[in-house]
């Protein structure tokens, strides 16, 4: 008589095969459907509004903050500045007759898409639940256009800036710009403590030079750099909020170290330290302090321009690499990024540095040696945007006589 087969029996390498693998399958979506991701509940935002900064530009108003990591969790159901992400809200009311775009680039280069943020939420074999985290992110993020006597809101997806986040939004009507520049304080940082700072040094400059010849003078006379260290090579006129959107455009973001704190000028460190960020991102940084006169109402800032020895291929931090000697190589790198600002009105150049030839160099604050053609660059920034052929070159010192006139002198010693 045949023998009836048991209910567990298996008869096949086959059959156990499967069976470990639908396990594994059952235990792979058991742990997926732990992490799975959860709509918020709470989309409520108020608390941005309630801290948000305004402006207004012919009747198109911008409000804006910029959001924790508690806020982030609330709204996108996780922590996504973590990656590196700084999500900031904005609200646009349109009162103008213009139909509006906002230009996401010009808020960012290097901006990232909502569905690029969505990602790293995704779980494997989670194809639905994933789609849901992507049109939950997309319909989160700000919506173009805005239609005349419109509201919209929604969430830009920025890099990151430390203490004070500037915010440039570009809105492009009909032949027609509307650009906003807005300093938003950074949840949990010291954050509106630089701005404030910078505003009180301005509001502080009890010297108004109107004509150009004075203006001029005074710059010639400033210290050719900071005690024992760095030469003070470049000047920037411009409000606050356009020399920060020039900056911003090209990609440079606040970011001091301890070494910057050793220069010193007009009795303070620097009032801000700028560097270019981001993999690749050159090695350049601009130190600048607020200088105690204006020109025809107009801030004046101060700066060093430089880079340090082996640029973006050294491994060490800043503080443990000297000054590059070629110090007018990154001042004329720079202005040319600048150019491409849209904010740059007018470039010139004066002395006050001292020129120091390349045979005689001389040493920095960290025994370093630099040579320079002894000439300080003069950028006047206003509102963008502005096209190179906009760009007024002032014949103050002709750059090329100059150089010209040295070499003559260099070949009768």
């Amino acid at each position: 008589m045949r023998r009836s087969k048991k209910p567990y029996e298996i008869r096949s390498g086959r059959t156990v095969i499967q069976l470990v693998t639908g396990a594994i399958a059952i235990l792979l979506l058991n742990l997926c459907s732990c992490a799975t991701w959860q709509m918020p509940a709470d989309r409520d935002d108020a608390a941005l509004r309630a801290r948000a900064i305004s402006d207004t530009v012919k009747g198109v108003t911008l409000s804006a903050s910029v959001l924790s990591a508690a806020d982030s969790k609330q709204l996108f159901g996780g922590d996504i500045n973590v990656d590196g992400i700084q999500p900031v809200w904005i609200q646009v009311r349109n009162d103008s007759t213009h139909t509006l775009w906002l230009l996401r680039s010009g808020t960012d280069p290097n901006y990232f898409s909502p569905l690029e943020v969505a990602w790293p939420l995704h779980t494997k074999f989670a194809k639905r639940s994933n789609a849901r985290i992507d049109d939950y992110f997309d319909s989160l993020s700000f919506q173009n256009p805005i239609p005349p006597g419109t509201t919209k809101s929604g969430i830009l997806f920025t890099n990151y800036h430390m203490n004070t986040h500037v915010l440039n939004v570009d809105l492009l009507g009909q032949q027609s710009i509307f650009p906003f520049t807005l300093f938003l304080p950074v949840p949990g940082e010291y954050s509106q403590k630089l701005y404030e700072t910078i505003v009180r040094y301005i509001d502080a400059a009890a010297v108004n030079y109107q004509d150009s010849d004075a203006f001029r003078d005074a710059l010639e006379k400033l210290p050719c750099c900071a005690p024992g260290g760095d030469p003070v090579n470049m000047v920037a006129v411009a409000k606050l909020d356009d020399l920060a959107a020039a900056i911003i455009r090209r990609g440079y973001r606040v970011q001091k170290e301890d070494a910057d704190s050793r220069q010193q000028l007009f009795g303070r460190s620097p009032d801000i330290v700028l560097r270019k960020t981001g993999t690749g991102a050159p090695a350049y940084r601009i130190r600048m302090w607020v200088a105690p006169f204006r020109y025809q109402g107009i801030p004046v800032f101060v700066a060093q321009s430089g880079r340090p020895v082996g640029g973006r291929f050294s491994d060490a931090s800043d503080g443990g690499r000297p000054l590059h000697p070629n110090v007018d190589e990154t001042r004329n790198l720079i202005i040319q990024d600048l150019l491409y600002s849209g904010g740059l009105a007018q470039l010139g150049f004066v002395g006050g540095v001292g020129h120091v030839p390349e045979a005689r160099a001389e040493k920095d604050g960290s025994d370093t040696l630099y040579y320079t053609d002894g000439l300080r660059a003069v950028l006047f920034f206003v509102t963008r945007p502005l096209t190179l052929s906009d760009i007024e070159i002032l014949d103050w010192v002709p750059l090329p006589q100059q150089r010209e006139s040295e070499a003559a002198v260099n070949n009768t010693e």
